[in-house]
Formats: structure tokens, C-alpha cells, sequence
């Protein structure tokens, strides 16, 4: 159980991203792989994705780092003013120390706080609720979120890896959250949840024992995502609909009483079956996907970002943050702006 203080609120105070410049279309891929814009399009949505160059510098911490300089000039902030960087990612920048702590330095965040937390595509939910429970129960007063992942290196451009190499972008987004005496503020239902017997559905193998039972060690697999991505369609065709109606009871809402969903941007398809279910109005469910591709724990703060500098998300909305992935995991949050 998580100790709070009744006065104290949490908000939103600015937001930010950073994407980098290279864009890998359907048509270059096809120049890669057996592949064609009008099957990728018609199967998940996706028209381009963007792509790091190492040769201009580009890499998880200087994307995050990138979005966390946005997202502080937003909420007119100085790095200093930080008292904790969590930054949700699965493609970390190396193994130790954590990217969090490599972004900290690259803003000059001085000693604050910093630590990675690796739930796949859910890993801004879950960022953002821990970041909530934190300053909501006095431990902290403003903390920033960090998504941040680079899958394209984790990609097998050949007709081996068509099947991921499709789907997957890189990019960035943050947002800061501080304390206020605003009460109202804050989220109204939350949830983060794992089913581990799903990890060998989505797993990058190093070395022979990364293979899940059954599956036989292929060493040209090594440093590439695998994927099952029947199996992972379907987890999320299940799993999206009943995330969203298990928020809504918790707050006690209903769907026409959230002004936005802001969704973890898997598949164009499963994002337009949920809003059918729920009859959600199409401005009320972003999509962005067609642009970006999936960009992991990227992909629900660019979302926020955009809509956020669109002035599509205002003070007083009710917004739920949704998100699905490899873990398997998923997790909700929604928020009283």
C-alpha cells in the first residue's frame, strides 16, 4: 500500500520530444527485404519510422536527453530543479551505469536521482505511476519521465527479420510532474501488471541459454529481437480492451467521460478495434503510429508531447495512458490533468 498525503496534488508540468532526423520509409525497406508500402500499411498502419545515425552521435541517451531539455524549457524549469530521473527504456545506452544517469550529465541535473526501469512498451506507464506515488506520498516534488528506445539497432534488415524490422523506430519524449495544492490533480486509477511466462514471446538472445525451452540455439539470431508476433497480436487484441474497461471501473467512469486516450502505439489496427468497442470518437484516441512506427517505451510520450503542443490536452481533462508490450506486461494511467 502506498502512503499519501491528502494535500498534495500531482501535475503535469511540460512535456517534451526528440526524434532523430534520418526517416526510414516503407519504399527503403523494400530496397532491404521482400516487402511492399501496401502490405506493411494494410498489416500495422505504419507509412515511416525514424532511425539513429551513430555517425552524427545519436544514440537512447542522447535522444532522452534531447526530450528531457524540451520537456524542462516547457515547464520552465532548470535541470537543478530535478529531484529524480526515471527513464523507461530496454535499449539502455550500455550496461552499467544506467542511461538515466548518462541523460542526468548530458543536462546537467547535477545529484539528483536518476535509475532505468525496462517494462518494454509499457515502460512510460509504469514510469509515470511511480513517478506519481512518489511525489504524492512526499517523497519528491518534481520528477521527469523519460521514454527513450533505439529498436532499429536491435533489427535484422533481411528477409529474416521482415517480420519485426517493419515495425520498429527510435525516438524520445519526457515529461515532468511536480507537487501541487491543486488536490484535484493526480491519477484517479492506475494498474501495472506481468504475465512472465510470456518473456519468450518478445527476447533478445546474446548466447545459447537466452533461447527459450524448445527453441533451438541459432547463433545468427543473436543481438536481434524475436518476435512471435501471432502470439503477441493476440495478447494485445485481448489484453487492450480489458486494460481500458478495468480503468474505467476502477474510477468508476465510463468511456465518454475520458477526454483522451493516449495509447501505446502497437498496431494501427488494434488501436481502431478499441475504439470501436468502446465508441471512443476518433479525435479522442490519438494515433500517430504512420508516422513513427512502434517506438516502445518511446511511444506514449510522444504522443503526450504532440497533443500536449497541439493544446489537445488542457487542465481539468480526464486522460488515460495506455500501454502493452514485451514482458509480457501492461499497465494504465488515468489522469485528472
Amino acid at each position: 500500500m502506498i502512503s499519501t498525503r491528502p494535500n498534495i496534488g500531482v501535475r503535469l508540468a511540460g512535456t517534451g520530444s526528440h526524434l532523430p532526423e534520418n526517416r526510414l520509409t516503407n519504399a527503403d525497406l523494400t530496397k532491404l527485404m521482400e516487402t511492399n508500402d501496401e502490405w506493411i500499411v494494410q498489416r500495422t498502419g505504419i507509412r515511416e519510422r525514424r532511425k539513429i545515425d551513430r555517425a552524427k552521435g545519436e544514440s537512447t541517451a542522447t535522444l532522452a536527453a534531447g526530450a528531457l531539455k524540451n520537456a524542462l524549457a516547457a515547464a520552465r524549469l532548470n535541470a537543478t530543479d530535478l529531484d529524480l530521473i526515471i527513464c523507461a527504456t530496454m535499449t539502455p545506452e550500455m550496461e552499467c551505469p544506467a542511461t538515466a544517469c548518462v541523460v542526468s550529465a548530458l543536462v546537467g541535473a547535477g545529484h539528483c536521482g536518476a535509475f532505468d526501469l525496462n517494462a518494454a512498451c509499457s515502460g512510460f506507464i509504469f514510469g509515470m505511476n511511480t513517478a506519481h506515488d512518489l511525489i504524492k506520498g512526499g517523497a519528491y516534488r518534481t520528477i521527469a519521465v523519460i521514454g527513450a528506445d533505439t529498436l532499429t539497432e536491435l533489427m535484422d534488415y533481411s528477409n529474416n527479420g521482415r517480420g519485426t524490422a517493419i515495425i520498429f523506430g527510435d525516438g524520445a519524449g519526457a515529461a515532468i510532474f511536480r507537487a501541487t495544492d491543486d488536490t484535484t490533480k493526480g491519477i484517479l486509477a492506475q494498474g501495472m501488471h506481468a504475465d512472465g511466462e510470456g518473456w519468450k514471446e518478445i527476447y533478445v538472445p546474446h548466447e545459447e541459454r537466452d533461447f527459450p525451452k524448445g527453441i533451438a540455439c541459432d547463433t545468427s539470431k543473436y543481438g536481434y529481437v524475436q518476435m512471435n508476433g501471432a502470439s503477441v497480436f493476440k495478447f494485445a487484441v485481448g489484453t487492450f480492451p480489458e486494460l481500458i474497461q478495468q480503468t474505467l471501473d476502477k474510477a468508476n467512469l465510463t468511456p465518454d467521460k475520458i477526454d483522451m486516450y493516449v495509447c501505446h502505439q502497437s498496431n494501427a489496427r488494434i488501436l481502431g478495434a478499441a475504439r470501436e468497442r468502446f465508441g471512443i470518437p476518433e479525435d479522442r484516441l490519438y494515433v500517430n503510429i504512420d508516422r513513427y512506427g512502434n517506438t516502445v517505451g518511446a511511444s506514449v510520450p510522444l504522443c503526450l508531447d504532440e497533443l500536449v503542443r497541439a493544446g489537445r490536452i488542457k487542465d481539468g481533462m480526464k486522460v488515460m495512458f495506455l500501454g502493452f508490450g514485451g514482458g509480457l506486461t501492461w499497465g494504465s494511467s488515468l489522469w485528472q490533468m
